[in-house]
């Protein structure tokens, strides 16, 4: 069974690191591009041969409910790719952008730490073993967030702690009314048991999972850690933080606990349809007023979860298509970005917008990725945002929610502002930039070209044969709560 070697390859190169690792980083390397590269072939495997099935993997051979399990459908399965393709990427650019910090080994055993929680919390059944592996990730992200020792990284790094254990403590909370509520903390049990309660105990646990699981998708108004931490870390972590950290242990458990488990309950799709739009507005006009490149992005990536969360809200199958798309375009275009972001203050020694130029002829390969990347985050044909936020649009029209489409369109348009401004004064300015401090290299360019590709490729994603094929699946996962509890209890 291939379900934990999902966790136990980067744990064990976290491990293998920590043990070996001397004064340079190259072990380090390249353990951790090798352990990467196999977890995106064991994903993309996992996805398009067993991911049209319910995997259970029986922790120590217990039945459930005494043991512990591990599912992978073809929702973990899509995700647990999302992951795997932004980590390989990141870990790419890291190699030349972490050494221009430090060459300590450190950082990978980090990053597998992280990408190990990340790739536990998507694949356990059981609720308790999620909260665990999610403060793995957490502790793991804590720790690079602060990698550059600068004050304002320890700053970052410390809001981000203290919020993180608030909403840990939610979770918690949450976790024992569940337990005492339903005497299990199998996932598939609560969602079989959950509809003989009363409704008031359903609102108290999903009140408790939204406020906990909230703060970890950086949704308004649970956002005031997500700028500081998302501008502060390094690049590679930035992109690793906004493109997959908060969809696996924000976005992912949502939808698995208000959909496959609670069973999408109106009261809280019409809670998530408002806190989305609310952040799409809010989000951008933060946004727009930023100098800052990466607290520009951090902002925007507040904006972006909420297309996904209103996608979510319509609780219909063409609104979750849509939500599910754009959470896979936004771990793409977004991690471009912060490469971007990343490639140039390495570059330049500089972020600030108004300290930059013309730098298209100087740094050709950042500044033509982040055309492409500005485009799709704004949603500009033909490339990925386009197609996902359309769908989102249509979805609101079509079940008869206007107001939310047109606010998620004025969304778009200014979304389109900011990054006008970003190409205007960061990369086509009046000041042309002619030296650089130092040289981005093959592999940092790479994971560049690569996501920006991807930006364009996935827009297939959506056209006829290929949506059955890739999309389709995940939908019905998502919609379908009796077929879940079925597969895993083995009925």
């Amino acid at each position: 069974m291939i379900l934990p070697f999902y966790i136990i390859i980067p744990l064990f190169t976290a491990f293998l690191i920590s043990l070996i690792g001397g004064k340079k980083d190259y072990a380090a390397v390249i353990f951790s591009v090798i352990s990467v590269f196999s977890l995106v072939c064991l994903s993309l495997y996992g996805f398009f041969i067993g991911g049209r099935q319910i995997l259970v993997y029986r922790m120590s051979a217990w039945d459930i409910p005494v043991g512990i399990n591990l599912v992978q459908d073809s929702l973990s399965s899509f995700v647990l790719v999302m992951i795997s393709i932004i980590s390989l990427t990141s870990v790419l650019f890291s190699i030349q952008y972490i050494r221009h910090l430090s060459q300590d080994w450190k950082y990978y055993a980090l990053f597998m730490l992280l990408l190990s929680g990340m790739n536990g919390v998507v694949l356990t059944g059981d609720l308790f073993n999620l909260f665990v592996f999610m403060e793995i990730a957490l502790i793991a992200a804590f720790s690079l967030v602060a990698y550059g020792g600068r004050a304002e990284e320890y700053e970052a790094a410390f809001k981000y702690a203290v919020m993180g254990s608030v909403s840990s403590t939610l979770i918690l909370v949450g976790i024992a009314v569940t337990y005492c509520s339903t005497s299990t903390l199998t996932l598939a049990l609560i969602a079989e048991r959950l509809p003989a309660l009363n409704t008031k105990v359903v609102y108290w646990i999903g009140g408790l999972f939204m406020a906990g699981f909230g703060l970890k998708t950086a949704a308004m108004p649970f956002h005031a850690w997500l700028p500081d931490a998302h501008s502060s870390a390094p690049a590679p972590i930035s992109s690793m933080l906004s493109g997959v950290l908060i969809k696996a242990l924000g976005i992912y458990v949502l939808i698995r606990i208000f959909f496959n488990v609670l069973g999408a309950p109106e009261l809280f799709m019409r809670i998530f349809m408002v806190l989305g739009t609310v952040s799409i507005i809010i989000g951008v006009f933060l946004a727009i007023g930023q100098w800052d490149m990466k607290r520009l992005l951090a902002y925007h990536s507040i904006s972006q979860i909420g297309y996904i969360l209103l996608g979510l809200g319509l609780a219909t199958p063409l609104g979750i298509l849509g939500a599910i798309f754009h959470m896979f375009n936004h771990a793409i275009f977004k991690g471009l970005l912060f490469y971007n972001a990343g490639a140039v203050e390495m570059a330049l020694g500089t972020r600030n917008l108004k300290n930059l130029g013309n730098i298209s002829k100087l740094l050709p390969v950042t500044s033509g990725t982040s055309m492409i990347a500005s485009l799709s985050i704004s949603g500009i044909p033909p490339f990925n945002g386009f197609f996902s936020k359309l769908i989102i649009i249509i979805a609101a029209i079509k079940s008869g929610h206007p107001v939310y489409a047109f606010l998620a369109v004025v969304g778009s348009i200014l979304t389109l502002a900011s990054f006008m401004k970003v190409q205007r004064y960061g990369f086509h300015g009046d000041r042309v930039i002619e030296t650089k401090q130092t040289n981005v290299g093959l592999a940092m360019n790479g994971a560049m070209i690569t996501l920006a590709v991807l930006c364009l490729v996935t827009s297939l994603m959506i056209v006829p044969g290929i949506k059955e094929s890739i999309l389709d699946p995940v939908i019905a996962v998502i919609l379908n709560k009796t077929q879940y509890i079925q597969m895993v209890m083995g009925r």
